[in-house]
């Protein structure tokens, strides 16, 4: 008897000591093999607001770009010859995979917060950066925001590496300031932008400050602050290109940012703007050195367009995502063997489904493709320059302006009869147009958006009248912070794509996490946000 426990205990103590000193124990959650060698090379990309659906969205898009069979089917079905539903067809759906969907290490990450299920930028970043929960709101502190927590990119920087941050919306804003700064609040932008000089971090690129915008109580202004700080500041095209390996502690801004001192959506982008690829891969060419570099790179405006149900900005802004990740894939495929790129996303935003039930089972993507500008640029130029200059307008006299940025028309009873006609004789023009033809009841929707829109052509005069009617809790189910009318355009056009939306707010979807490099297989399966940070800073030895 005696023995026979011995051997129980000898066994126990035998797989205790495997699990204590499994590798993955300390890289968090589950893994593959153990990992030969150090990251020399760290490159983290955070896709703010995007989970599965919305990178399952632009693949399809990319796909349905590049051969739109959703309209030869939906031809074929409307002409009889192969009706829904009866499993006979020619048409075999297809998906492009973007880069980051290919890597190797595939997982799945969780991202509550200490306080909420379903959490914000800032503690979600938190975690990422830190591997540690907080409360939403805090940046880069405990959840009683009196301890501050040490970020990965400060562990690199005391490692000897160069670093780099790099956004598509403000410097000071949650994500980019997790990896930088603590502060107890994600809105005090001042004091979160006035600890850049403490980091000595090499290269900040991407948006402005949001900071150079309040009514804060400060004595400088920011620029001057880093200025003070042996930062030198940049915000035009002349010199981010003058920029060069050794050069060191710049800070450089696009030089056209929108009202929240971030980069356009890349739908709104011209070929003045610099984009995130070209963010990215400058930040490559000036942080590379022999002792290696970290560098955080946020496409953050994927957030703002789910929160305003925007698909075709955020779509258009997931493959911005994948295009940083090309610049920095072309650096691995130069040093395979020292360099580590994971690229995640910080929560989900909006809801955002693949399906609608006036679609059934079909998508047709390719309607997406007749909007032409963002939800943003549309209520900020288009929609409030139409009202200034016809204060009395009626809803008629806004149709032609929605048929030229979103394709949606609406068409006589004999028109429709006609086309409907014809696309039952396999016509795709007519159905192809019967796709974006209003129909009744979206009209009706469209001028109930209409007559509750706020028409001052003063900004703040139409934040203040949108306070107010969000006081009714109908009123803000249906329109959320957003102008009333744009945000029914983006839904119609949406829904007539496949496309629906469940929330204005973030929700509580786990994130992929795609990884390729040193390590990489660790960081297949599902394991919590706060992982992330164990398994970076365990394989680059930080």
């Amino acid at each position: 008897m005696k023995k026979r426990l011995s051997v129980v205990l000898i066994l126990a103590l035998f797989v205790s000591t495997l699990v204590f000193a499994s590798p993955n124990k300390d890289l968090g959650g589950p893994g593959g093999s153990a990992f030969t060698g150090k990251a020399k090379y760290i490159f983290v990309f955070i896709g703010d607001g995007t989970s599965i659906t919305q990178r399952t969205a632009a693949e399809l898009y990319l796909a349905n770009k590049n051969n739109p069979q959703d309209l030869k089917i939906a031809v074929d079905r409307a002409s009889g010859k192969f009706p829904a539903g009866n499993g006979v067809t020619d048409f075999t759906p297809s998906i492009q995979r973007m880069l980051m969907s290919g890597f190797p290490g595939q997982g799945f990450s969780s991202t509550y917060s200490s306080n909420s299920l379903i959490t914000d930028s800032s503690s979600s970043a938190t975690a990422i950066a830190t591997g540690n929960k907080t409360r939403d709101g805090v940046v880069g502190m405990d959840p009683t925001a009196t301890i501050p927590y040490t970020s990965m990119a400060k562990m690199a920087k005391a490692k000897g590496m160069k670093v780099g941050i790099v956004t598509t919306v403000s410097l000071d804003h949650a994500t980019p300031a997790s990896f930088y700064a603590s502060s107890p609040s994600r809105n005090n932008y001042y004091a979160i932008a006035s600890q850049i000089p403490s980091t000595n971090f090499d290269y900040f690129a991407g948006g402005g400050f949001l900071a150079k915008g309040t009514k804060e109580n400060q004595t400088k202004d920011i620029a001057d602050v880093l200025k003070e700080g042996g930062y030198q500041v940049y915000n035009t095209r002349a010199d981010f290109d003058k920029l060069k390996s050794g050069d060191s502690k710049v800070v450089v801004s696009n030089p056209r940012l929108d009202w929240q001192y971030a980069l356009p959506y890349s739908i709104d982008m011209t070929p003045d703007d610099i984009t995130f690829a070209q963010f990215v891969s400058k930040g490559i060419e000036v942080l590379d050195n022999p002792n290696g570099f970290f560098m955080m790179a946020e496409c953050g405006k994927v957030d703002w367009s789910c929160h305003a149900n925007d698909a075709v900005a955020s779509i258009l802004d997931v493959l911005t995502l994948d295009e940083g990740v090309k610049a920095a894939y072309d650096f691995y495929q130069k040093h395979p063997t020292e360099t580590l790129i994971v690229v995640t996303g910080d929560h989900e935003t909006g809801g955002m489904t693949l399906g609608f039930a006036g679609t059934h089972y079909d998508t047709f993507l390719s309607r997406l493709h007749a909007q032409k500008i963002s939800y943003d640029a549309f209520d900020n130029t288009v929609l409030f320059d139409f009202f200034e200059k016809n204060p009395n307008a009626v809803f008629d006299d806004i149709l032609p302006i929605v048929e030229q940025y979103f394709g949606l028309k609406r068409y006589t009873k004999a028109e429709m009869d006609d086309m409907n006609a014809a696309a039952k004789n396999g016509d795709a023009e007519s159905f192809a147009k019967l796709g974006l033809a209003l129909q009744d009841y979206e009209i009706a929707d469209l001028q109930s958006a209409f007559n509750v829109q706020p028409k001052d052509p003063n900004p703040t005069k139409r934040q203040q009248q949108l306070a107010e009617l969000r006081q009714d809790p109908a009123f803000d189910i249906a329109y959320g912070s957003y102008s009333p009318f744009t945000l029914a355009l983006t839904h119609t056009l949406n829904q007539k794509a496949g496309i629906s939306w469940t929330s204005f707010s973030h929700t509580g979807l786990p994130t992929p996490v795609s990884v390729i490099g040193v390590g990489a297989d660790l960081f297949n399966g599902y394991y919590d946000n706060t992982d992330i940070f164990k398994k970076v800073v365990r394989i680059g030895g930080l």
